[in-house]
């Protein structure tokens, strides 16, 4: 039997890559959000440009919940090598919706759901002449389908084509007509609409649909970044690509000259060392990359470490180990980014945990590069960056200045008998910097080679030990300038806790409304950055039990947490782990939570 759901559904869409459906299932998200429907979208597709499966996942909830729902309530099944997969994903009392031009198979039958055929491919084959156009418009065809069984507006499908074509007023009409035959066949052959089905809510005033990687270009450009480095990735390509479609916008001269520099290098590592070069020039740089890249990148970043040269990387982070599945998500670069390159070294990680961040800490990534004069990384992820996510508007500070830290110019230098590059002169751990060729009293030999407090070259033990006990100071000063975590508290006192970052901030906080709602109270401390402070140690020695949420097979936040905070009660940290690549619901947080106290007696 069919529940109805109104304005919270899970719509899934399973075509071939390459067919051209990515037009059709933005405009079906994008029409649900003109709804006043709060919706976000995840795209599942294959490493290969063309021919595997490929499938569109939209949730629409009018609570406003973000995070991947692992129910499918309708499934609109457009690609018969996968039929069976589809059929067997859709929730009982949802519906499966397939192009009816072919028979289908008598053994994909199910009793408990609806199935909907629709001859979509010989609708489009008896009004369109072209064959690519019929593929096309075949796509849709089904979003008109999907029109009448969800009550989504056609007005508004309409208002979007007449958008996205402008300049081109004769595709309109033709994507009109196919969205009417989807339509039409619907509203005459089926009861329309369906018991699961949109209704408009307002119009999201205030809010934007936007993925993670273009949110980080426009924060790279409002931070003040002029260069980028890089070489191609997924997936963080479109994080670069977002940086010079807005470059091209905003740092252009009145006559037209280019302000700014994006190099793709021929390797990770040139485009790190790029990086470092225009940094140390006073410029600010990065590059966008994901583990392998990291990978290829740690030797420069062992020596921006030790030499202090500010620097910024993103790691868009996706499915290892080695190539692993390159258009899957996880969170599993953490320890690798902390710790990169040899020797000891460590690094502040910033960890963003939706689009509007991933601007505003690529604004604090290179703050906190030149302030503490050292590689920062933005550990976003897949989710994050590629899929379109609902958010509040972006906002920004007219009064914002960029924090170039201690930089000696001519001025300073007159105040000083002479300057040393690595001494430290006010016991924060940061030395104050200059830039090359403004001030001959100001030069010294940057190198990766031991050196003392003076910028000297030495081998002397105390003189080395001089310098790296130093940066341990520095690293101290970075625990109260990284972003502050950010706390829940359960509506009732509980020795319960939960710790997450990036993108499982979603379905902890469903998890936690509906874990309250069966009388299971968590608190919950969203940690934002490394190094941890006094916060995240506070929240430690206050819970008896902690269940870390990430996505990693190692639970990699947790051996963070053990390493670098003073608990050290491993039993106290809890992993709850999710894996496969798929963004992570909340069911998974429920569920284990719901077995440990059920295995335990515990105060919740």
């Amino acid at each position: 039997m069919t529940t109805e759901r109104i304005n919270d559904f899970v719509l899934k869409i399973g075509t071939v890559n390459g067919t051209g459906s990515a037009s059709a299932n933005g405009m079906l998200m994008k029409a649900l959000f003109r709804m006043g429907i709060p919706v976000t979208g995840k795209n599942m597709f294959p490493s290969n440009i063309q021919g595997l499966p490929t499938w569109y996942e939209i949730r629409a909830n009018r609570d406003g919940y973000m995070a991947r729902e692992a129910r499918v309530d309708v499934m609109v099944a457009m690609n018969a090598q996968t039929y069976a997969k589809d059929l067997a994903e859709v929730a009982p009392g949802g519906f499966f919706i397939y192009d009816s031009t072919w028979p289908r198979d008598s053994q994909l039958e199910r009793d408990d759901i609806t199935v909907l055929g629709v001859p979509l491919a010989r609708m489009c084959n008896e009004h369109f002449d072209k064959a690519r156009v019929r593929i096309l418009m075949k796509n849709i065809a089904y979003v008109g389908v999907l029109s009448a069984l969800l009550g989504i507006d056609r007005a508004v499908l309409k208002q979007l084509l007449e958008e996205t074509f402008a300049s081109k007023p004769k595709l309109v009409d033709s994507n009109l007509e196919a969205i009417n035959l989807g339509y039409e066949y619907a509203t005459a052959n089926f009861t329309c609409p369906l018991p699961v089905r949109a209704e408009a809510m307002g119009d999201n005033a205030g809010h934007i649909l936007i993925d993670g990687n273009s949110a980080a270009a426009l924060g790279c450009v409002y931070a003040g970044a002029t260069v980028g480095a890089w070489y191609p990735i997924t997936p963080s390509t479109s994080l670069m690509d977002g940086f010079e479609r807005y470059c091209k916008m905003f740092r252009r001269t009145e006559d037209g000259q280019n302000n700014f520099c994006i190099i793709q290098a021929e390797d990770e590592l040139a485009a790190a060392g790029m990086v470092l070069g225009a940094n140390w020039m006073g410029a600010r740089a990065f590059t966008p990359t994901s583990g392998p890249g990291i990978s290829l990148m740690s030797e420069f970043i062992g020596f921006a470490y030790y030499a202090e040269i500010p620097s910024v990387f993103f790691n868009i982070q996706r499915v290892g180990p080695s190539t692993g599945m390159p258009t899957r998500t996880q969170q599993c670069d953490v320890t690798m980014c902390a710790y990169a390159s040899h020797g000891d070294t460590r690094h502040p990680l910033l960890f963003p945990a939706d689009p509007r961040e991933c601007f505003e800490m690529a604004v604090n990534a290179f703050d906190l590069a030149e302030r503490l004069q050292t590689p920062v990384f933005v550990l976003s992820d897949l989710d994050i960056g590629m899929n379109d996510w609902m958010i509040p508007e972006l906002e920004w500070n007219d009064t914002w200045r960029p924090d170039r830290g201690k930089v000696l110019h001519s001025a300073e230098l007159d105040e000083i008998q002479k300057f040393h590059r690595y001494l430290d002169t006010d016991g924060d751990g940061i030395t104050a910097r200059t830039l090359p060729g403004e001030d001959a009293r100001g030069s010294y030999f940057v190198r990766g080679s031991g050196h003392n407090r003076y910028g000297g070259y030495t081998e002397d033990a105390d003189e080395y030990q001089d310098v790296v006990d130093r940066l341990l100071v520095k690293w101290e000063t970075g625990k109260s300038l990284v972003p502050q975590p950010v706390l829940r508290e359960a509506p009732e006192p509980t020795r319960l806790g939960v710790i997450a970052y990036g993108s499982s901030d979603g379905a902890v906080n469903e998890a936690l409304d509906r874990l309250a709602e069966q009388g299971v109270h968590l608190d919950y401390l969203r940690v934002k950055a490394f190094p941890f402070n006094d916060h995240v140690e506070a929240f430690l020695e206050a819970h008896d039990t902690v269940f870390v949420v990430e996505q990693n097979r190692d639970a990699q936040l947790r051996s963070l947490l053990l390493t670098e905070t003073e608990t050290g009660r491993r039993d106290l940290l809890v992993p709850l782990l999710h894996y496969n690549g798929m963004p992570i619901p909340s069911d998974c947080i429920i569920q284990a939570v719901t077995e440990f106290c059920a295995g335990k007696e515990v105060a919740a």
